[in-house]
């Protein structure tokens, strides 16, 4: 079975999923307009709280690591790759980013969707505060 983490968190008015590169869940209560990475806020879980198991399976070229997003009835799963240099310290936020670079957020390298391709049913339920599970999975 593949370790999992699991992050709740909830939708914002100020949710525009409009980032080309990134997307990112965010401990902080609050959002602005120009955070259009920020999917959600309020998130129970920060990298630094993962399981360190998980976070030695993801510190890998190897890894694949897959999100599962789920607001408002819709859900949307994100693939990319772990990476040796992933050290998941952030206790603010998480990032899945498409390039490959790594900060202390980041938790997903090369991942095949960014904020801008999210669909507009789960973006929606999120612009109205809807609740979100986000499940991470690696293998």
């Amino acid at each position: 079975m593949s370790p999992t983490q699991t992050v709740r968190a909830r939708g914002h008015e100020h949710v525009t999923a409009e980032h080309a590169s990134t997307w990112e869940l965010t401990s902080d209560d609050w959002l602005t307009p120009a955070g259009d990475c920020i999917l959600a806020v309020e998130a129970d879980t920060t990298p630094a709280e993962f399981d360190p198991g998980f976070v030695e399976r993801c510190q890998s070229h190897d890894a694949t690591v897959e999100a599962t997003l789920r607001a408002g009835g819709h859900e949307q799963v994100v693939t990319g790759s772990g990476h040796p240099n992933l050290t998941f310290e952030s206790d603010r936020s998480l990032v899945a980013r498409t390039s490959a670079y790594v900060d202390d957020r980041t938790v997903m390298v090369n991942a095949d969707t960014a904020a801008v391709g999210f669909g507009s049913n789960i973006v929606a339920a999120l612009v109205d505060g809807d609740e979100l599970e986000c499940v991470f999975r690696v293998r």
